[in-house]
């Protein structure tokens, strides 16, 4: 996997992202400092998240419990009050390249891509919740840049079928990191492990795992990477002790510097070198017993990412109206969080059913409100918003 001109694998250092994320609190002259802050650091990247709160969030949108924690209090305002413009990210972009760094960042809708694509992005992430948000991922793919897919609070079968259905044919540009969407991530529930749990044929097909890591430590980076993890991806932040939902899940600057100085010598300790894929079937285990962040080994949800998974993962929604008996089209449907109505990846599936009741505009649509659909059938192929 290769990133502008930075080759990626267990033959290179790992590459490690910056994830600035919303600890610039929507000031992108904070957004501009954390850059530098990064780039002194030793980081390879930063990353933005690039939202429109309206797009996102549907007025059944919920706060997760960290963010309540942080002293949120209303979802749609604490996104509001973090957005940066496309204009502001353009600034946020040029400063990381001309401190010798890449810009990478997360887009959450479907309709941002071409948007996005305004910018010099040198790759593209998604978001753990939209593992199962096809139409998204399918168009970041068609972007032809390289991709990073997060994989909070996902099961093996969710990583699976979003890598054989929609991004296989892009293995060789793409990295799949393991990540535990709990902010803060205790030690003990880092799960390092996981990422033997992904398929060995994304690793065939020149693909790179890594790790996303929302512990305190400064050192898990340094332990995913003795295991093959290639991409490591932190969140910096000024202050830990600021107001916001991120900032206790993240690294002051100092300490990101010692996380980078760390990850990068335990690049010449590792206990899997050439070919990784002999530890997918048999991983190195007697390294998970040394210290409880590398975890289990087999994938899975835990319960500090219940909440997460209900509230961060996007549903189809309605854009309007929707009289009972009227026959859905794709006009009538978009995709926003919370994840408690029928799923993304069933988008071309509800196409042409008709409804049993009316539905109200920007609310997640459920099963029950469709005449005959069926839950059991197989993963749509996303086209539908793409």
């Amino acid at each position: 996997m290769r990133i502008g001109d930075r080759e990626i694998g267990l033959n290179h250092p790992p590459y490690i992202i910056a994830e600035i994320g919303v600890n610039h609190d929507g000031d992108v002259n904070r957004a501009l400092e954390l850059t530098d802050a990064a780039a002194q650091a030793g980081a390879d990247a930063i990353k933005l998240q690039f939202f429109e709160t309206d797009r996102l969030m549907s007025k059944a949108a919920k706060l997760a419990a960290y963010q309540k924690n942080a002293g949120e209090t209303d979802p749609i305002k604490m996104l509001r009050r973090l957005e940066l413009t496309i204009d502001e990210m353009a600034l946020v972009a040029e400063r990381a390249h001309s401190k010798g760094i890449h810009a990478i960042v997360t887009v959450f809708s479907t309709e941002l891509v071409p948007i996005a694509e305004t910018l010099p992005w040198d790759a593209y992430k998604t978001a753990s919740p939209d593992i199962i948000n096809y139409p998204l991922i399918r168009a970041l793919a068609k972007t032809g840049k390289p991709m990073i897919i997060s994989t909070g609070a996902s099961t093996c079968d969710e990583v699976e079928t979003a890598f054989y259905g929609y991004f296989e044919a892009e293995a060789s540009r793409c990295a799949i990191l393991q990540c535990v969407s709990c902010y803060p991530t205790k030690r003990e529930d880092a799960q390092i492990s996981w990422m033997f749990s992904f398929p060995p044929d994304f690793h065939y097909s020149g693909g790179q795992f890594g790790y996303s890591d929302h512990t305190a430590d400064i050192d898990i980076g340094g332990l995913a990477v003795k295991v093959g993890a290639c991409v490591l991806e932190k969140h910096l932040t000024y202050s830990r002790q600021a107001s916001g939902p991120d900032h206790s899940a993240s690294l002051e600057p100092i300490a990101f510097a010692k996380y980078v100085n760390i990850a990068q010598a335990a690049s010449n300790d590792r206990v899997v070198s050439g070919d990784f894929g002999e530890y997918l079937y048999k991983p190195p285990t007697e390294y998970f017993l040394t210290d409880p962040a590398y975890g289990q080994s087999y994938k899975q949800v835990l319960d500090c990412e219940q909440d997460v998974r209900l509230v961060a993962r996007q549903s189809i929604t309605s854009t309007r109206d929707i009289p009972a008996g009227t026959t859905i089209t794709k006009e009538m449907l978009t995709i926003k969080r919370p994840g408690t109505g029928i799923p993304p990846y069933k988008l071309n599936q509800i196409l042409g059913s008709k409804t049993s009741q009316p539905i109200e505009a920007d609310v997640p649509i459920k099963e029950s409100d469709l005449v005959e659909f069926s839950s059991s059938l197989s993963h749509s192929d996303g086209r539908g918003l793409g």
